[in-house]
């Protein structure tokens, strides 16, 4: 295939995208996910679009119901006539790369739903709780006009705040009886939550569960927004209306306050960060794996020279490199 037919392609691709059809949209997804040529043209030209959709992130321990409680805000939003794009990141299979089960199950109830969208994405190995293509995804289901874009991340732990990055509001799920409470909500994650859900909270413990939330919210420091704690039984959508009552409070604030445009500069400063480290370490495997490189290599070797001394030569040597590509 000629670059100009694959440029036909993408372009008929992007049509079908602007038009609504969900194919079009599933196959620009893959190509995002797979870093492929066809979904960075594609982003290039839609993310003119993008802007429009509250993102919420849900995150929590294993074991929190997070599927669950993204199910139950599906129903929920499609009450109220709002259209809903769902992105389950999910562990990744050891086999395919791919995500393990996740959509097919996830899918069950709401697939012949055209306001609902549900796809699956495979960490791959990331850290963090997100898949490293999360982003894009995120923007192209923006960009179809999906009125909430709902993240949930795959319950990694205490580590699990990359979803700051990519979400207007945190969901911080925690449930009773999963151990020491206070473990596992460590700074790192309370601190990125905009609202605590305390889920499955008929079952015994839920009480002191909330009473410890609301002690260590006294013990932090917070701005204007302090995060309610709401309690949920997902399975059978108790609490959930409460919860889009604060979901919309919190976005309320955003907007009024300033806040909301002060996180998509820092988000989209991480962003092209995240990017821009990709490629840059993508290019310095290269130029390192180059027989051009192979000198400083052996001298490496021989204790010639130090570790410090060939890295500054490999930073200088990526540097020339994109400063000859791009005058």
């Amino acid at each position: 295939m000629t670059a100009a037919t694959r440029r036909q392609s993408v372009d008929a691709l992007v049509e079908a995208f602007r038009a609504g059809q969900r194919g079009a949209l599933a196959r620009l997804l893959s190509h995002v996910e797979n870093e492929r040529p066809a979904g960075l043209r594609a982003m290039s030209t839609l993310y003119a679009q993008t802007g429009r959709a509250h993102v919420l992130g849900i995150t929590g321990p294993p074991g929190a119901g997070k599927s669950t409680l993204t199910n139950a805000l599906i129903r929920a939003y499609r009450a109220v006539g709002k259209t809903i794009g769902v992105l389950a990141v999910d562990p990744s299979s050891t086999l395919t790369g791919g995500a393990t089960l996740g959509d097919r199950i996830r899918m069950l109830e709401n697939y012949d739903d055209d306001g609902v969208y549900i796809r699956s994405m495979a960490t791959r190995g990331q850290m963090g709780g997100l898949s490293i293509a999360v982003g894009a995804a995120t923007h192209l289901l923006d960009a179809f006009g999906f009125d909430v874009v709902c993240i949930e991340t795959v319950g990694v732990g205490q580590d699990e705040v990359d979803i700051a990055e990519v979400a207007d509001s945190v969901l911080l799920l925690q449930v009773p009886n999963l151990g020491d409470a206070i473990q596992t909500i460590k700074a790192g994650v309370l601190e990125i939550a905009d609202i605590l859900v305390v889920n499955k909270s008929e079952i015994p413990g839920a009480h002191e569960l909330v009473r410890d939330l609301r002690n260590m919210l006294r013990l932090g420091e917070h701005g204007a927004w302090i995060p309610p704690i709401v309690e949920t039984v997902a399975v059978s959508g108790q609490g959930i209306a409460e919860l889009l009552k604060q979901i919309d409070r919190h976005r309320t604030y955003l907007d009024d306050s300033g806040e909301g445009e002060r996180r998509r500069q820092r988000r989209l400063r991480a962003e092209v960060l995240r990017l821009a480290r990709r490629q840059l370490a993508a290019r310095l495997d290269e130029v390192l794996s180059d027989a051009a490189f192979a000198a400083p290599m052996d001298a490496l070797l021989k204790r010639e020279l130090d570790p410090l001394h060939v890295a500054n030569l490999l930073a200088r040597q990526v540097a020339r490199d994109l400063s000859s590509n791009h005058p």
